[in-house]
């Protein structure tokens, strides 16, 4: 896909423009959440199935609070949910013990025909890092009972902290295998980077199950795939394990946006930033987020700071609603003029300020940036032509990188460790202002999960290993298997184990560690374990 003589991709509408046109339609859409706040509600509906068909979700945990996260659909694939056009009635309540023989707080949550029925309860006044089970009622229906925990205050130093890294589900090219597994490994929190849902149609992808409905567009189409893949019992049974701290990158709204872009040429900007609140309305409905981050028509704050005591702060960021266009029309292409221009940015100005302004202030022995897509300048051959890097990834916007590698190095910032999704392998990178000059020091590691099926089953020994490896030397670990990331840190050290699964295309298959690495605190190099 070309560019034009703006930069911009090819057919692709010019920003500004868009805003503009967007502007008549966006008074009605930031009113939508809004409605959330109603007047009455059924107390004791007669629902014709369960209505608990997705479970129940917690996530954004801090020393005192805690999201407590369902949503009613008894037909789930339906845009509605099976539920009628009224709110509901919905109670729910916490416990210090699974039977709930010690509850400790309770409430009662309108459930919502604007939000989809979604209920979102910001529990406060909670004991500091401890665990707590939960449920919900509606009419003579209970949920599932799930499990949260609180962090640890800030001034407390824990001695350990145990979390796994995952992305890209795509539903129809693999079972979500390794939550099995996952549900087993003693987690304080998962960390999802990113493509939770594909917006494809169905049968695009399709090796083991099929997407329903054509590729989505409308908030019901949102509403039924982010239902859809809710109800694998595996997913919904992780969710109910421990908290989440969640963020998006491309597939939950279009392939490869960047901001009000589209990757296809001719598309209506307008009709794109309708789809976009479209979007982004169904992805808070259906996870477990504060009302700071409910939506505002197309605009919607996903980056954050949860800080686990004074052992990691992590910072999730969003590195895909406020982009510049990828240059050189998205292909992978050389760190030329446009790759390295000063003017694009991958993460916007307010949000880089506010990256900076947490990192400069934060205490903890590890610094956390959650994000979506690779940071290593990894390059690849074709041939005897130059390196070739992707466009969407960091290397697109090599200046911004590099004043924010810069900024982490001059600034000592404790520890930055950073977790990445979007690439369907996995990676360890020693992460430097220049990464193809192997005689700096390391600034950061950078720890990249696989993902957990989109791709069906992939090699354990990618092709051109041996070639990546020589160009690129910051690389310390590459794999193409399907997994997770499951890490283990303390005030000494991290340890990340790469978790793949030797098969996604049938029941049954089995998840293990297949590598090991290790990063001392104070010392970015990756080592095995």
């Amino acid at each position: 896909m070309g560019q034009d003589a703006l930069g911009r991709r090819a057919g692709t509408p010019w920003r500004r423009v868009s805003r503009r046109q967007w502007l008549a339609h966006a008074a009605a859409l930031e009113s939508i959440p809004l409605l959330a706040r109603a007047s009455f509600a059924v107390d004791a509906p007669a629902f014709p199935h369960d209505p608990f068909t997705l479970g129940v979700a917690s996530g954004d945990p801090d020393a005192s609070s805690v999201v407590l996260w369902t949503r009613l659909a008894p037909r789930p694939l339906e845009p509605d949910g099976g539920m009628p056009p009224e709110p509901v009635n919905v109670r729910w309540e916490m416990a210090t013990d699974e039977a709930f023989r010690r509850v400790v707080a309770s409430g009662i949550a309108p459930a919502t025909p604007p939000l989809g029925h979604s209920v979102h309860v910001e529990v406060p006044g909670l004991a500091a890092d401890r665990w707590y089970w939960y449920r919900f009622h509606a009419g003579d229906a209970t949920s599932p009972v799930g499990r949260t925990r609180t962090c640890p205050e800030p001034g407390v130093l824990p001695q350990r902290l145990r979390f796994a890294v995952t992305s890209c589900q795509n539903y129809e090219q693999g079972l979500f295998t390794a939550y099995a597994r996952m549900a087993q490994d003693d987690l304080d929190l998962v960390c999802h980077l990113g493509d939770y849902i594909y917006e494809y149609e169905a049968g695009r992808n399709g090796t083991v199950r099929t997407h329903a409905g054509p590729e989505i567009t409308t908030l019901g189409g949102y509403r039924v795939r982010h239902a859809q893949y809710r109800a694998d019992p595996l997913l919904h049974g992780m969710h109910a394990a421990c908290p989440w701290l969640v963020t998006w990158d491309d597939h939950e709204f279009d392939n490869n946006c960047a901001d009000d872009v589209s990757e296809e040429t001719g598309v209506d900007a307008t009709a794109f930033l309708e789809r976009r609140a479209n979007a982004y309305q169904a992805y808070y409905e259906a996870m477990p987020l504060r009302s700071a981050s409910r939506p505002r028509g197309a605009d919607m704050r996903l980056y954050r700071r949860t800080r686990f005591g004074d052992l990691a702060d992590f910072l999730v960021l969003d590195t895909r609603q406020y982009r510049d266009d990828q240059p050189n029309g998205d292909r992978r292409s050389p760190l030329n003029d446009a790759a390295v221009d000063p003017a694009r940015s991958m993460l916007g100005r307010t949000q880089k300020s506010w990256l900076c302004g947490e990192l400069l202030t934060s205490r903890a022995t590890w610094n956390v940036l959650a994000q979506q897509v690779m940071m290593g300048l990894v390059g690849f051959r074709k041939g005897e032509d130059p390196l070739g890097y992707s466009m969407d990834q960091w290397p697109g916007y090599a200046t911004e990188r590099a004043e924010l590698l810069r900024f982490l190095r001059e600034r000592r910032i404790a520890n930055p460790v950073v977790l990445t999704g979007d690439i369907h392998s996995a990676w360890a990178n020693e992460l430097r202002v220049d990464d193809r000059r192997a005689d700096e020091p390391p600034v950061a590691t950078e720890f990249v999960a696989t993902s957990l099926s989109s791709g069906g089953n992939g090699p354990e020994r990618p092709a051109g290993l041996d070639q990546i490896l020589a160009d690129n030397p910051g690389v310390r670990f590459h794999n193409g298997e399907r997994g997770y990331i499951r890490c283990e840190v303390t005030p000494a050290a991290w340890r990340s184990d790469f978790m793949v699964v030797d098969d996604v295309l049938r029941p049954g298959g089995r998840t293990f560690p297949r590598a090991s690495f290790v990063v001392t605190a104070g010392d970015p190099r990756v080592q095995p374990a």
